[in-house]
């Protein structure tokens, strides 16, 4: 039993005893003593006043003289400031809490079992005409991120991906590659392949911009104000009308147009998988809209027979959400074509057959709230059990300092550009401190510059709070001082710097491991009765919150709150460090503890990290 558990017992007895009334567990408020008082953990006594008919000084002073006299083994003293009874526990207490976190692998998360409810979460979702950029880059690291917490918090998790790959996008890509591409492939050029596709798409919007820009000129000439002629021009580009008779005739199963987007999507899919692996991200199962929108129109029919929908005069096919305080929604045209939110439907009805879903969470931004919300009453409607309660998890949008980003101007923050960039920067960054470290190779130094580079990435986009915009900014996120990931990779080095020092004093055969390398753990034996620095106890007070944070990021969804753990957990070692002697302390006890609590915090750090889809070098 915790600490916690071990006080909530202990309270309920206390009211019991002293005011003859039993409490629920859920009335017993415990939080961390603040720091300018004595103590460790404090109870807020006022939802007891009713019970006691006493002051609030009055009720905690009894509460507490009755745990230090009857569970002294974990309350050794107290204070009372008003309503709030500050507790300091027993150091035996913080000794026993810091040996069960170290014999515990994982500690902080929950078992996942067969029974275990099952989530499932989409993120990613590219289109087939361009390469993956920056957006698409915070899309993955919060979908995954959110996957291993939702799993470690005890869910059975599916990640799925949900690509569109059909539409006028890829046609305008198709189009150009045909026009301008004399035969290009990934391999002729060097390229890959969904930069390649990226490139057309780009091409093909210059082309229509002159189309335009003429086809505006003469109508003007011909008397047409601006923006009438501008309109007209739009309408009537020859290139656009192109390709969407590419895309109705891709509609018709057209071989000759099938058979050029199959070749061309598998260019794309090959070079998001790279992406992706750089990335460290993967999915379950992959889903595509050319296979799901006519799942989608299906469901559809089928809720306009069941009188769910409604058809208007012109054919098409429309849902009334007046009632929800929404609006008319679109979900067939008059010509029978599917629109996005038929598509969701079809995606939603696929995955439904294939898994046994219990929670579906959408990873998409904030610009589709409005989209969600009609999905979730539409699916509901449609008798989804999970529709009602879909989680949209709504983030926004990564701005540069020069402003938004443009695919079809070709303005993108490219990801693999990007990724390519942190690495090197963490490559110059770290350049004097890896020539510092004996022996390391040019292949550990490489994949050391890998690590932090990847993890300033991942750790400056999950450290903000995802519902807020954020302004990207590469210099400062790979900073080794302040709230970055190198500066807890850092830490993680240093301490299993610490480790290995220790195991080569108790065996100088001990051999270092390389940089994404895992050294076993120290058998040391901590000592049973020891007295505790109030550094010690809240640095293991501190360890202990883990759990806490794991519980709260997936309550909340927000990968943030293990980000910013992490940051203070290993800001709080540092200071200790810099404060107590570790490998030179010349008690021996305490010296075991200390390097218990330097393991603990190791653990923690990887584990937190882990979560964040972050590595962590052995050296640094």
């Amino acid at each position: 039993m915790g600490i916690e558990n071990k006080l909530i017992s202990g309270i309920q007895d206390a009211v019991k005893s002293l005011y003859g009334q039993d409490v629920a567990a859920d009335m017993v408020q415990l939080g961390a003593t603040k720091k300018e008082f004595e103590g460790n953990l404090t109870l807020v006594v006022f939802p007891f006043l009713k019970i006691s008919r006493k002051r609030p000084e009055d009720t905690a002073q009894e509460i507490g003289q009755y745990l230090v006299a009857n569970l002294s083994d974990v309350v050794a003293r107290f204070n009372v400031i008003k309503g709030f009874l500050n507790m300091v526990i027993a150091d035996v207490q913080w000794l026993d809490l810091l040996a069960d976190i170290s014999k515990e692998e994982r500690y902080g998360f929950v078992p996942v079992t067969a029974d275990s409810p099952l989530v499932m979460i989409e993120y990613s979702s590219p289109n087939t005409n361009k390469p993956l950029h920056l957006g698409h880059v915070r899309n993955n690291l919060l979908g995954w991120a959110l996957a291993q917490i939702m799993a470690a918090n005890g869910n059975r998790v599916v990640k799925t991906n949900i690509v569109n790959d059909r539409g006028i996008h890829i046609c305008k890509s198709m189009l150009a590659w045909l026009r301008w591409g004399n035969g290009e492939t990934p391999e002729s050029s060097g390229k890959k392949g969904d930069h390649l596709i990226g490139d057309y798409y780009v091409a093909f919007d210059k082309h229509y911009r002159e189309e335009v820009r003429d086809l505006t000129a003469r109508f003007m000439a011909e008397g047409m104000d601006e923006e009438a002629a501008k309109e007209r021009a739009e309408k009537e580009s020859p290139l656009m009308k192109e390709a969407h008779d590419m895309l109705v005739r891709w509609e018709q199963g057209d071989e000759e147009v099938r058979g050029l987007w199959k070749k061309m999507n598998d260019w794309v899919y090959a070079g998001f998988d790279e992406t992706y692996k750089a990335l460290g991200v993967s999915f379950d199962k992959i889903y595509y809209e050319s296979q799901t929108y006519l799942e989608g129109k299906e469901k559809v029919m089928e809720g306009l027979e069941k009188g769910f929908f409604y058809r208007r005069d012109d054919g098409s096919v429309w849902a009334d959400l007046t009632a929800e305080g929404l609006d008319e929604k679109l979900l067939l045209r008059a010509d029978g074509t599917s629109v996005y939110m038929t598509q969701d439907i079809g995606t939603a009805k696929l995955r439904f057959q294939d898994f046994p879903i219990d929670k579906m969470i959408y990873v998409v931004g904030n610009e589709q709230n409005y989209h969600f919300q009609v999905l979730s009453i539409l699916l509901d409607t449609l008798g989804f059990k999970w529709g009602r309660d879909l989680v949209h998890f709504s983030y926004g949008m990564v701005e540069l300092p020069n402003g938004k980003m443009k695919s079809r101007e070709g303005t993108v923050v490219d990801a693999d550009d990007l990724i390519e960039k942190m690495i090197e920067d963490a490559r110059t960054m770290s350049r004097d401190k890896v020539n510092k470290l004996e022996g390391i190779s040019e292949a550990e130094a490489a994949e050391i510059a890998r690590i932090v580079g990847l993890g300033a990435l991942k750790y400056f986009i999950l450290k903000v709070d995802a519902r807020k915009n954020m302004l990207f900014n590469p210099e400062e996120s790979i900073d080794f001082n302040g709230n970055t990931g190198p500066f807890i990779q850092y830490t993680y080095a240093r301490i299993r710097s610490i480790m290995r020092k220790y195991s080569q004093l108790v065996n100088p055969e001990t051999e270092c491991p390389e940089a994404g390398g895992a050294m076993p753990g120290l058998d040391i034996e901590l000592p049973k009765n020891i007295a505790l620095d109030a550094a010690e106890i809240s640095l293991i007070q501190d360890i202990a919150a883990f759990k806490t944070a794991v519980a709260q990021a997936g309550s909340d969804y927000n990968p943030g709150i293990i980000a910013n753990y992490a940051y203070d957990l290993a800001k709080n070692f540092n200071s200790f460090y810099h404060d107590f002697q570790v490998l030179k302390e010349p008690d021996e006890g305490k010296r075991a503890l200390r390097l218990t609590i330097c393991e603990c915090v190791a653990k923690v750090i990887r584990l937190a990290m882990r979560l964040l889809g972050i590595e962590v070098p052995e050296r640094m």
